[in-house]
């Protein structure tokens, strides 16, 4: 892409530009703003200590350089930001515009690395302009950084510190090596920011790889801000500056010439661990029993899509929806219908659109949303008719599978929501989103129109996640495993965004979407690896998003570590009931898996009596069904009233006898409980003789 580079002068924005030049992008301008008045500016949004040397940079680099003074006013500064009249952001929206009117440019470079406050207005800009932004340091190790800054030749001196440890008398006028030591000893005494991302400290660039001519300093003047005995504010004017051509750097040379021999990292080096084994490299018991039920697939699946024709008419039109004292709300069985995706997608908007305001909500209140589609190639006209509802800052989180629907209802849906109530009510939940769309080496960018995560209180929905590489927005190759590991090292990161103590084991639930049964010891092998004692569903759909091999679908908790963890199992007329739960020491928030089988885990055979035909799911009758529900429910709301509010997902591999209808008629008559349900149809389920699965979830 055609990038024109935000730089500030400080090591940040350098580094970034030869970040965006190894992924292959081209630097084409230079974009600035320099205080109008003043030296330096108490901005929220920009460095402005340093600025008389940023009008050398246009010669320095051999682009051109594009400057609009500004006032540094932050008139609206909430979280999520809209257009504001007289905002130091609308500054900056008139200079990239006016960049974009002279300039063929189809990105913007942004040295970001840990603010959200800045990248939120940056991309707002980006939005408005149809420009992409390109954030390569976003959220990277500081630490890790700052060497690789050094080790790539970026010459920054200090400029100005404000922080506790930091001096000006001694370190303004320090390079980044010089530095080094005493920042990460502060960092361990003082909590400080290694790369100065709280405003610990700021820098300037005489020289970078990108460069063709080298800053040099000839006169300056030290200023003191504020002579605080505790924490000293200092700064460097500068008076006079001079260019110096470097004599081994050709001026004809490209940018990719000149970054040639430093070692810059790009998503490859970053992503270089994912071929790497952890651990002792043995499978658990689990993994073997597992690796014996599913490896080789049963001959029937061969080709998933060849159970398509087993479903015949229409799937069970009855969504429900209900919302607990907490604020709680779920959605289930939204159908949309129509000859086509687009017009199924637009019916079952609707449908979903009513329940909401039915439950006294509003659209802003969804947190996430499930889409079941009959056709992976339909995904683009999908999302079209999505996006005409979901068109504000911070959509819900959105998870995308493609299953084995019928033609009359290509289209199924689920959603959840919740109500933020006050703090004279039952409960009060803070909600916070990350809706990341400039693309970095952090995680995929969510350009559509869904974020990454959205936390209510102390749970915390993720968007699915499938194997894009965020450098570069495509798939990863390598297989099933390389898939799996990065979209886990996805997960780990989003959850850490959302809360720093939250990690990837602090997942509670998930359920695990792949294209082939083949593949689920090896996502059950890395996810074991990885979490504690999350209980996960592993279900075989007929297609991904992007081709992927495997999807993921979970949700955490902050207090993870205050939940137990309990296998149950029954037999109910030979068919053996597996559950998995999990509660917190609260009992407010609950989650099962159930697993349906004709056979033990470890045997091939089904369980028969002796003389008898081996056993079938066509030979479930409802009274079965009504007991594994009954059976499931009662994990699920153990210690709590039956009335309970809760949810269902229903899993069925279709083919095997359990048709839609029943497993409807059955919820129908199931009294005295409180279940918002969605009956899914799929290809598989996580071994052979699993012919139907449950996933329950409470949040009371």
């Amino acid at each position: 892409m055609r990038v024109v580079a935000l730089i500030s002068g400080g090591k940040d924005s350098c580094y970034n530009m030869v970040q965006c030049v190894a992924a292959g992008h081209s630097i084409v301008a230079l974009a600035n703003l320099r205080p109008h008045t003043k030296d330096e500016l108490d901005s929220y949004m920009y460095q402005t200590v340093g600025h008389q040397g940023v009008e050398l940079y246009a010669e320095a680099i051999g682009v051109p350089l594009f400057r609009q003074t500004t006032q540094g006013v932050a008139v609206l500064q909430e979280q999520v930001y809209t257009p504001t009249a007289e905002d130091e952001v609308e500054d900056l929206y008139h200079l990239l515009k006016k960049v974009k009117d002279e300039v063929d440019i189809d990105a913007v470079a942004v040295g970001a690395i840990l603010s959200d406050y800045q990248r939120i207005r940056v991309e707002n800009v980006c939005s408005r302009l149809g420009l992409v932004a390109l954030a390569y340091l976003w959220r990277r190790d500081q630490g890790e950084l700052l060497q690789e800054m050094i080790d790539c030749q970026i010459d920054a001196i200090v400029i100005k510190v404000a922080a506790l440890g930091l001096d000006p008398a001694k370190h303004l006028g320090m390079t980044l090596v010089e530095l080094q030591p005493h920042i990460i000893k502060m960092k361990e005494k003082y909590g400080l920011n290694i790369c100065g991302e709280g405003g610990e400290y700021e820098t300037f660039t005489l020289d970078c790889p990108l460069f063709i001519k080298t800053i040099v300093i000839d006169k300056f003047e030290t200023v003191i801000h504020s002579n605080d005995a505790i924490a000293p504010v200092g700064y460097l004017n500068f008076k006079k500056l001079h260019l110096v051509s470097k004599e081994h750097v050709p001026v004809t040379s490209s940018m990719a010439e000149r970054i040639r021999r430093i070692p810059a990292k790009t998503w490859q080096d970053l992503l270089s661990d994912l071929t790497q084994e952890s651990g002792d490299g043995k499978l658990t018991d689990h993994d073997e029993d597992s690796l014996e039920e599913t490896v080789p697939p049963p001959p029937e699946f061969n080709s998933p899509l060849k159970c398509v024709g087993f479903i015949e008419g229409p799937l069970p039109d009855c969504p429900t929806s209900k919302r607990n004292r907490a604020g709680w709300c779920w959605l289930g069985g939204i159908i949309g219908g129509g000859e086509c995706c687009a017009e199924a997608t637009r019916q079952a908007l609707r449908k979903l659109n009513t329940m909401i305001m039915n439950q006294g909500l509003s659209l802003l209140e969804l947190v996430a949303v499930t889409l079941y589609v009959g056709d992976m190639s339909q995904y683009a006209a999908v999302n079209t008719e999505y996006l005409k509802l979901f068109r504000w800052n911070n959509p819900p989180v959105r998870i995308c599978v493609e299953t084995v629907l019928p033609h009359e209802t290509p289209v199924m849906m689920e959603a959840l929501a919740c109500k933020v109530l006050a703090q004279d009510e039952m409960q009060s939940c803070d909600r916070h989103t990350m809706h990341v769309q400039g693309v970095s080496h952090w995680a995929p960018a969510n350009i559509g129109p869904y974020s990454q995560a959205i936390r209510i209180g102390d749970i915390i929905y993720v968007a699915g996640q499938i194997a894009l590489v965020p450098g570069t927005m495509q798939m990863i190759e390598g297989g099933v495993k390389k898939q799996c590991r990065l979209t886990l090292k996805h997960i780990g990161r989003i959850v850490k965004a959302m809360d720093p103590n939250t990690q990837l084991r602090d997942v509670v639930q998930g359920i695990c979407y792949v294209t082939h049964p083949s593949y689920i010891p090896e996502a059950r092998h890395e996810w074991e690896k990885e979490t504690n004692n999350a209980i996960v569903d592993y279900v075989v759909v007929s297609g991904l998003p992007r081709g992927a091999l495997i999807e993921w679908h979970i949700w955490a908790h902050r207090h993870n570590n205050r939940f137990e963890y309990e296998e149950t199992g029954c037999c109910i007329n030979g068919y053996r009931v597996s559950i998995r739960r999990r509660w917190n020491y609260e009992n407010n928030v609950s989650a099962v898996v159930c697993y349906v089988s004709t056979g033990t885990s470890t045997s091939t055979s089904a369980m028969t009596e002796e003389g008898k035909e081996p056993l079938s799911p066509h030979h479930m009758t409802d009274e079965d069904l009504s007991e594994v529900l009954c059976y499931t429910l009662s994990k699920l709301l153990r210690k709590v009233p039956p009335t309970t509010v809760c949810n269902l997902r229903v899993f069925f591999q279709v083919g095997k006898g359990i048709v839609p209808h029943r497993i409807q008629n059955v919820l129908n008559k199931a009294e005295g409980f409180n279940i918002i349900h969605t009956i899914v149809p799929v290809v598989h389920l996580h071994n052979p003789h699993t012919f139907l699965s449950l996933c329950g979830v409470r949040h009371d």
